[in-house]
């Protein structure tokens, strides 16, 4: 299993010792997923954080109407999973399916909270994550009510350069709270611009 990348994203934001990256690794799980499946299902309890080694996960919630709404996309380096579900164990509203062949890790709850009470520095780590997970959805929000369809897009482009490659533009609309056609004139719009 190659935890490289988990274990040099932790490191990025605080240091730990050979003993701790022992303990963190003893408890991850590998997992492929195909492109099209599911790595959490609506309905479902998640168990588990999860870790994008390679490859790209969508999370999402789908309405009353069965009208998809994108929440997050989650590419290599990136964690994503129903936080909600996860601390109050109750069934997940979002689920999380893969855009194209995706290795994650997953880290189970049961395992993070012993983790967590056990090295402190690794709580200052998944404080992080969270307190930039709680940024980026407040800058999100701001953004959707202030800013017009193109900046959402730019922006977009900015935070995720190599999506549009393989994620479908109705994905990307949804994730901009904008329709598929009126993306496709912005988009021909920049194109007609440079």
């Amino acid at each position: 299993m190659n935890t490289a990348s988990l274990i040099n994203s932790i490191k990025q934001h605080v240091p730990i010792s050979e003993e701790e990256e022992k303990a963190i690794t003893s408890i991850l799980l590998p997992h492929f997923v195909k492109q099209g499946d599911f790595a959490e299902k609506s309905g479902d309890t998640s168990r588990y954080m999860i870790y994008v080694s390679s490859g790209c996960l969508m999370t999402y919630f789908t309405d009353k109407d069965a009208v998809d709404h994108v929440i997050q996309f989650a590419t290599a380096g990136w964690w994503t999973g129903d936080l909600h579900s996860i601390t109050k164990g109750v069934p997940s509203i979002y689920a999380t399916r893969a855009l194209a062949d995706t290795e994650i890790i997953l880290l189970p709850k049961t395992s993070v909270d012993d983790l967590l009470d056990k090295w402190p520095r690794l709580e200052r780590y998944f404080r992080m994550l969270f307190q930039n997970a709680l940024v980026t959805h407040q800058h999100r929000i701001i953004q959707s009510y202030s800013a017009a369809a193109d900046e959402r897009y730019q922006s977009f482009r900015e935070k995720y350069p190599s999506l549009e490659q393989y994620v479908p533009l109705k994905y990307i609309a949804s994730y901009l709270g904008i329709t598929p056609e009126f993306l496709s004139k912005i988009r021909r719009r920049l194109m007609e611009s440079r």
